[in-house]
């Protein structure tokens, strides 16, 4: 028997079958009818057998119609249960969110779905260090997004030149690679660190070696869990990425002695190590990095995804020691939290290795991210907000410094990329810290158990840091 072809064929032909058995039924003395009937018996028998494919078809072909009441449905307004069990439900379980549903930002605030405000000091992992919702990068998204949107790279548009042209400048590098995300900027320096390798310094093909610092964090990709030291990364994905090592971070003569072998491409670090919990290295660390990976022709990648864009009170956290990376990864603030932008600043010598559809993505580049983007860098540089991250850093510090050694036994940090180490017990740990928190207006999160970030957008102003110290005080002390 021929299948139909249409999805909507096997209820059209049981809605037939049914009328007509109902007519054969009903006709009075009709002697000759068996026959009839014995056929559309065979036939329902057929269509029963072919059902459960055609149910299958119908299931992979189609999508369910959109309602108006599916659409009313999804507007109305949730409790903050509802919006959990909503994402429970649908959503993939790789995250544990401290449970609060959000609905508004401004500025150095967020809301709540009952209204409720609070002082965000997590700032998206440092993605809003302009402060959420700024209005000058708003406007920029809205006036790019009503004149053009995406081209992809097949064409030249006329935003993406000004861009380049812009954070190269500002920057002082010869060229930048722009990508979406953190950890496609990542990808892209080792994509980068290993052609070096084999077109410039002699690499034999193949043998490529970067080595990373123990305890990074710079994304989820194959690549970058390959690197990691986390068990919660890298456990149940492999097989890992060949040719990456690790040393310990902050430490010069175990960095000295991995770059001694003649196939190491790189060395890629982050200035501070953020999701390690604020992992501040030794003053001098980074500028032995910088002799070390000259000396030994080595590329130095600096991670500044999270670190950079004024957030420990430089443009870059690399800028506290004045050295100078062969490459540069941005990303997060680069866009001020409102799209994703990332970018690879580097020098001829390095970037002209890469040639045409050898690298590449559909949106990077795109205009309305390059309009955003420099939305978003004017703002770190017109509203000094490097400037206010060093000084409300300081004030932050000297403030959770107060804080009672037994319940917080380290407080570190540069700029407005601080942490606090709580001393479990059986009464509280960094989570429940965080919820108490939370229930006093403030929202931070744990990282690695024992420790929380506090790093709020970086327009803070003295009287809120104050004000936020005090609910960090009394939130410590009412365990």
């Amino acid at each position: 028997m021929t299948q139909p072809t249409s999805g909507s064929s096997l209820p059209r032909a049981r809605s037939l079958l049914t009328t007509n058995c109902s007519i054969l039924d009903s006709a009075p003395n009709q002697p000759d009818i068996k026959p009839i009937r014995g056929m559309f018996s065979k036939l329902s028998r057929s269509l029963k057998t072919a059902a459960p494919a055609l149910s299958r078809a119908v299931h992979v072909g189609t999508r369910p119609a959109s309602t108006a009441a599916s659409k009313l449905k999804t507007d109305l307004p949730l409790t903050a249960e509802e919006v959990y069990a909503r994402e429970d439900r649908y959503g993939a379980h790789n995250y544990h969110p401290l449970p609060v549903a959000l609905e508004k930002g401004e500025g150095l605030y967020v809301w709540d779905v009952d209204g409720n405000r609070y002082y965000d000091f997590l700032s998206a992992y440092s993605a809003v260090n302009q402060g959420h919702c700024h209005p000058k990068i708003v406007a920029a998204l809205n006036a790019q997004a009503s004149r053009l949107t995406l081209t992809s790279r097949a064409f030249y548009n006329d935003v993406l030149g000004a861009y380049e042209e812009f954070i190269t400048g500002l920057f002082g590098y010869d060229k930048v690679l722009p990508m979406n995300t953190g950890v496609e900027g990542g990808e892209t320096a080792c994509k980068l660190a290993r052609k070096w390798a084999y077109t410039v310094k002699g690499v034999p093909k193949n043998q490529a070696r970067i080595i990373f610092a123990e305890g990074n964090f710079w994304g989820r990709t194959m690549a970058a869990i390959s690197s990691s030291t986390d068990p919660s990364s890298y456990e149940g994905f492999g097989p890992f990425m060949p040719g990456f090592g690790l040393v310990p971070y902050n430490d010069i003569p175990a960095l000295e002695n991995a770059l001694r072998h003649p196939d190491v491409a790189a060395f890629m670090v982050e200035p501070i190590q953020g999701e390690a919990g604020v992992i501040v290295p030794d003053p001098g660390y980074l500028t032995a990095v910088r002799q070390l990976c000259t000396k030994y022709n080595v590329l130095f990648i600096a991670d500044e995804v999270q670190t950079g864009l004024s957030r420990t009170g430089r443009r870059l956290a690399v800028d506290h020691e004045k050295v100078r990376p062969d490459i540069v990864i941005l990303g997060k603030a680069l866009s001020g939290g409102v799209y994703p932008v990332s970018a690879v600043l580097c020098d001829d010598e390095v970037m002209m290795v890469i040639k045409p559809g050898e690298h590449g993505s559909t949106y990077g580049g795109n205009p309305l991210a390059c309009r955003v983007a420099m939305a978003a860098l004017e703002v770190l540089e017109e509203e000094k907000l490097a400037e206010n991250a060093e000084k409300m850093g300081q004030l932050l510090r000297s403030e959770l410094l107060k804080l009672p050694k037994e319940i917080v036994p380290i407080v570190r940090g540069k700029g407005l990329l601080n942490a606090i180490v709580i001393k479990e017990t059986k009464d509280y740990d960094a989570w429940r810290v965080c919820m108490r928190l939370r229930d006093n207006g403030l929202l931070a999160k744990p990282t690695h158990g024992d420790i929380i970030r506090l790093a709020p957008p970086l327009i803070i102003k003295d009287h809120e840091v104050r004000d936020c110290a005090d609910i960090i005080q009394r939130t410590i002390m009412s365990f």
